[in-house]
């Protein structure tokens, strides 16, 4: 009875205290793909992805009711870092669900132009960079002024009225008032003593702090803490501590666990320390921040154990083909590619040997063979040649007319028979990751409709006499990317080859920057008029040091501009159902296709190539 009691009354004074509108929620999750094409399209900065915005205590002064109720301690406010735009996970504060949508979409908006503001604001305090961005997205965009000023009006209420404040942080809010009600107005702002409580974050603007600003967790730290989990987990801050060693422990002189009870004798399933905690989930999501401590020097500490992918023994490792290569890659950060920053070794596999195409896989192959054939250039009849095998009747008639008329006869009187050839190079790289030994159905992994897609697209392509290769690639760190060369342009497709591509197993990682300048060099080396590199993938690019952030994606971009600029075509075809988010920023809105089901790879692989090549 006491705890249904208690239920009730928190329910009724939660309600009352207006902290949230359950029924007019929005969540972040279902926003996500929107807003990302939506800040894009307003000049946001096109490599930030979009991630949930850290449940952060205020310290702010809060209502008689909602201390009573105790809510409203904690806000999640949007900011930007250096890999993301953070956004609230959900939105509830409006009793109207298209008040709280509009929400998002004004701060995607003012989170857009608050980059773009002018070097002289750099240094400014956040409230009034907030406010030429401010100033700026309804000066760009005219359409947002009605909304703005529509979550305004519905935001100020919610907010403690300055009268209800002490006189100086009275000041301070009557002037945070005045600069969302008129955006630019407000030069100076007054300064709260130390003992005065900060003011309540503005909703409607981004975190204090400048725009592209670190937080405290760093690059990676920040591409780490914050993201969007398919379950809705909430996120959290990092921040760095201060651990001393503990010299003065407690001292024990006996084992206390070889004391037994009387319950160590009764029948019964007692949990363990190995058991799972069924409220793991609610403890984390009350945390406000997660604390990291630095070891000692000399001191081993567990949690700097960070286990990796052992490389194969040279014994069952592939085969080496000649010195590494180094290549170049892209840091964002400096805005410069590093020489030589890559190390990429050519492999082969030690174990293929010469193997027949799959039965299951040769119905399909002779369709596919017949389908591709008629893409075959064949010969025909030129008519109205200069010289040729046979003579062009209808020619030699108008000019015998010609003649007999006084006009001077034509001299094309033959027929050619000419042979035109497809002047086309393809190479297919595969990525040949850890993550590609999933399953994706109950009978086949990815690395096995790889395999397929591999056979059957060489298959088809041997029916047209196209130029094409075969490479997959891997990796372990930048000194270590495993690129496998499956079939040459000059190799006929042949068991030797099939057995090659049945040979191919899962990896490693996935530095796919370096993998596309290679494919790159490979491909600009053929005379070909058209050059496709078609790229098959399972995931984002990346690896165990920093190309599993944003680095990762802006070397990927930086390598598909650089085959471009050699005139290439390049186009990723994805299993990874999240690829549009971040593949329309690496190859361009029609430069990536993503199939719903990995187990049709096989058969569209062929299609996209014929669709490529019209």
């Amino acid at each position: 009875m006491e705890e249904w009691v208690g239920k009730l009354w928190h329910r009724w004074v939660t309600r009352a205290a207006g902290a949230e509108y359950p029924a007019a929620v929005v969540e972040l999750k279902a926003m996500q793909r929107p807003l990302g094409i939506y800040f894009r399209a307003l000049g946001g900065d096109p490599g930030l992805r979009l991630a949930a915005a850290t449940n952060d205590a205020h310290g702010a002064r809060r209502s008689w009711l909602a201390r009573v109720a105790g809510s409203g301690e904690r806000q999640a406010q949007a900011r930007i870092d250096l890999a993301s735009l953070r956004l609230p996970a959900r939105l509830a504060v409006f009793p109207e669900r298209a008040l709280n949508r509009d929400l998002y979409y004004w701060l995607a908006a003012q989170a857009a132009c608050l980059h773009r503001l002018p070097a002289a604001l750099a240094g400014a305090d956040p409230a009034t960079r907030n406010q030429a961005a401010t100033v700026a997205a309804l000066a760009d965009f005219p359409g947002l002024a009605t909304r703005y000023r529509r979550l305004v009006a519905a935001y100020l209420p919610l907010r403690l009225a300055p009268a209800q404040l002490p006189p100086a942080e009275a000041a301070l809010e009557s002037a945070l008032r005045q600069a969302l009600l008129e955006p630019g107005s407000v030069s100076a702002w007054p300064q709260l003593p130390a003992d005065a409580a900060p003011a309540a974050p503005v909703l409607l603007w981004c975190e204090a702090g400048a725009a592209g600003a670190p937080n405290k967790t760093g690059d990676g730290g920040a591409a780490a803490a914050g993201a969007v989990q398919d379950g809705g987990a909430q996120a959290h801050r990092a921040e760095r501590v201060d651990a001393g060693p503990q010299r003065d422990g407690i001292m024990m002189y006996f084992r206390a666990e070889s004391l037994l009870s009387v319950a160590e004798f009764i029948r019964v399933n007692r949990g363990v320390d190995d058991d799972p905690d069924a409220n793991a989930a609610e403890v984390a999501a009350d945390l406000d921040r997660l604390s990291l401590t630095e070891a000692a020097p000399g001191e081993r500490v567990a949690s700097r154990v960070r286990f990796d992918l052992d490389l194969p023994s040279a014994a069952e490792d592939d085969i080496v083909l000649g010195p590494g290569l180094r290549l170049p890659e892209w840091d964002y950060r400096k805005s410069r590619l590093l020489d030589d920053h890559v190390c990429l070794q050519e492999l082969a596999s030690r174990h293929a040997v010469p193997t027949p195409l799959p039965p299951r896989l040769r119905r399909t192959a002779r369709r596919l063979h017949q389908q591709f054939a008629a893409l075959q250039p064949g010969r025909r009849w030129l008519k109205g040649q200069p010289d040729g095998s046979e003579a062009d009747l209808d020619a030699v008639v108008r000019a015998c007319t010609d003649r007999a008329c006084g006009r001077h006869p034509g001299e094309q009187l033959y027929l050619s028979l000419e042979r035109r050839e497809r002047d086309l190079a393809c190479l297919v790289l595969a990525d040949l990751s850890l993550s590609t030994d999933a399953w994706v159905s109950s009978e086949a992994r990815v690395i096995d409709v790889i395999r397929d897609a591999l056979l059957l697209f060489g298959e088809a392509l041997a029916a047209t006499g196209d130029a094409f290769a075969l490479c997959g690639f891997s990796s372990v760190r930048r000194q270590q990317v495993r690129f496998h060369r499956l079939k040459d342009f000059g190799d006929p497709f042949d068991d030797r080859i099939r057995g090659r591509v049945q040979a191919i197993r899962p990896g490693y990682y996935t530095r796919l920057g370096a993998a596309i300048r290679r494919a790159s060099q490979l491909l600009d080396a053929q005379a070909a008029s058209r050059r496709i590199l078609l790229i098959l993938s399972d995931g984002k690019p990346n690896d165990l040091d920093l190309y599993d952030s944003r680095y990762g994606i802006e070397d990927t971009r930086a390598a598909v501009l650089e085959a471009r600029r050699l005139g290439l075509l390049p186009f990723c075809l994805t299993i990874d159902r999240e690829g549009a988010g971040y593949l329309p920023h690496l190859f361009g809105p029609q430069g990536y296709a993503v199939l719903r089901k990995p187990e049709e790879l096989p058969l569209h692989l062929p299609l996209f190539y014929a669709q490529l090549t019209r």
